[in-house]
């Protein structure tokens, strides 16, 4: 951390630093773009990945936090920066630095209001266009009939704005077009099942050859980051399971972590082996379903049955211990909610007993299908360096031979005391994508061999007070869902209930590539690449 700071200072000497879980710097708003540049080039520091970027109302200022992580050497940076002007709050852009800021900045614009300069697309992401108001602002009026609910449908507007800096240092707006009048544009989606959930991609067409796609999502929002700002604690964890309901128990693991590891609570051994196990359930569980429903969107529909019928014995697994099969609700501040059904240990070796053979019928059933090949082979390729400028994580980024895999690079619950190899592909097209998760499937399996048995004695849970406060301060924690790194930002002042509590959710890198790596293929291809990729709209649409 030192060695950081030391190179910052020299590049900026009004950087201004904040020792805490990572180095935080802070600059102003017009030194942003260069020190942002400098750490992402400087070959000593090689943050080449955009972790996380966070809106934030502090009161008298908005602004921005970035988390900076180095692919090359594994170490962590935050930049932060803000703006006073509340009437008209301008910052720079990064997207050109890192295109995974594309969509977080348009989210950052709409709830907290603040547009970026030079950023090619200032339009809202989820919220209408006509929308009064910024609802994340700590002053957000929430006045219904300030924004009562449209009986008319929303205007598609084909224009959107640029901020331009003028070589004079004026900020003026650009008009740009998305879509000339002569294009042929057709709309896939929302009600597309290909698409997985409620998202709209409008595509132009050349031929049956794909131009370029505009991604609409903000048909689900549920307003849960700002729900967030009410509640206790343990009523935030209640969300998580609904954000990606496939990779529930992994998302609630994050904020338990980031919530225990800023009140510093020691988790009992018997919780940390119990969670890391549910998390591999949960892996297998959600990539079942990726090879089932990846299959029927190619039209492959044994294929499709098979997966629901070998996922159901990790759901009756989830159901006996947890209660529920989707939405379990089962990690708690300082570990499970109850301990693990009698029949836990068995049901698990009789299921890894059970897989490995059912995988081999997969193969045999899609992955060796001649047609199965010809549609995933050599489409939607994304090169690795490509992956980590959009922050591609998860299955996706390591098809793609990224070694991303927050269980290696950051171990958390009991991943530093278990073998297991982190699969990786350098094809980084949808067939390495789809084979990559069946692949992760044995290693899931192999996790939970060495576990079953060596289970501690003890606790299941910590002993925690009624009301639970976290200290003051800036907390960050990610791990391996099923679909990628998911991030849990909190900003806490000492109070019951967090200022700020963020989800990094994988799902909205992965739609960020998808205009990327579908240009120039053939449409009937924009169904094999998303399916491959995965996303779970819930997850992007919070």
């Amino acid at each position: 951390m030192g060695n950081i700071q030391e190179k910052i200072s020299s590049f900026m000497p009004e950087a201004v630093f904040e020792e805490g879980q990572y180095l935080t710097v802070s600059v102003p708003s017009g030194k942003l773009h260069e020190l942002a540049r400098f750490l992402r080039d400087n070959e000593d520091l090689k943050f080449d990945n955009l972790a996380s970027l966070i809106g934030n109302d502090w009161g008298e200022t908005l602004g921005v936090v970035y988390y900076l992580n180095s692919t090359v050497y594994n170490h962590w940076v935050i930049l932060k920066t803000e703006t006073s002007d509340r009437e008209n709050p301008l910052l720079y852009s990064v997207c050109d630095l890192w295109k995974s800021a594309t969509l977080n900045e348009r989210e950052v614009y709409d709830f907290y209001g603040i547009r970026f300069i030079n950023h090619p697309d200032m339009r809202h992401l989820f919220l209408r266009e006509d929308w009064v108001g910024f609802p994340f602002r700590k002053d957000y009026d929430a006045n219904p009939e300030l924004n009562p609910i449209p009986v008319d449908n929303e205007e598609c507007n084909d224009k959107t704005i640029m901020l331009v800096e003028t070589p004079d240092g004026k900020i003026e707006e650009k008009e740009r077009i998305l879509f000339e009048e002569d294009e042929y544009v057709i709309n896939i989606g929302p009600q597309h099942p290909a698409t997985h959930g409620v998202l709209r991609f409008k595509t132009s067409l050349d031929g049956e050859n794909i131009k370029k796609i505009d991604v609409h999502s903000g048909y689900i929002h549920r307003g849960i980051e700002k729900l967030w700002e009410s509640m206790t604690y343990p009523q935030t964890l209640h969300m998580t399971d609904r954000l990606d309901y496939l990779s529930a128990h992994n998302n609630r693991h994050a904020l338990c972590l980031c919530i225990e590891k800023a009140m510093q609570l020691e988790v009992p051994e018997r919780a940390q082996y119990i969670r890391t196990m549910m998390d591999e359930l949960m892996r297998i569980s959600s990539h079942l379903l990726f090879f089932a429903t990846m299959c029927m969107d190619l039209g492959a529909l044994t294929a499709f049955f098979y997966g629901f019928r070998d996922r159901e014995k990790v759901l009756d697994i989830f159901e006996e211990t947890c209660g529920a099969r989707m939405t379990m609700n089962y990690d708690v501040i300082g570990g499970v909610i109850a301990d693990l059904h009698p029949d836990f240990q068995r049901k698990v070796k009789d299921l890894i007993a059970y897989l490995p053979d059912k995988l081999k019928e997969y193969h045999q059933v899609f992955s060796g299908n001649v047609i199965a090949q010809q549609r995933l082979k050599g489409v939607g390729v994304l090169s690795r360096e490509d992956a980590i400028n959009y922050g591609v994580t998860g299955p996706s980024g390591r098809a793609s031979g990224w070694a991303c895999d927050v269980r290696k690079c950051t171990p958390y619950g009991v991943y530093d005391k278990v073998d297991f190899e982190e699969v990786l592909f350098t094809e980084g097209d949808s067939y390495a994508r789809y084979l990559l998760r069946l692949k992760e499937v044995e290693q899931s399996l192999r996790i939970l061999e060495q576990l079953v048995d060596n289970i501690p004695e003890g606790d299941y849970c910590a002993k925690t007070k009624p009301v639970i406060r976290v200290p003051e301060g800036r907390y960050f924690q990610q791990v391996e869902a099923a679909r990628g790194a998911f991030g849990v930002y909190l900003e806490s002042r000492g109070d019951k209930t967090p200022y700020r509590l963020k989800v990094t959710s994988p799902g909205l890198t992965l739609v960020g590539a998808i205009d990327h790596m579908t240009r120039g293929s053939k449409i009937a291809d924009l169904i094999a690449i998303g399916g491959s990729l995965d996303y779970v709209v819930p997850d992007i649409d919070r």
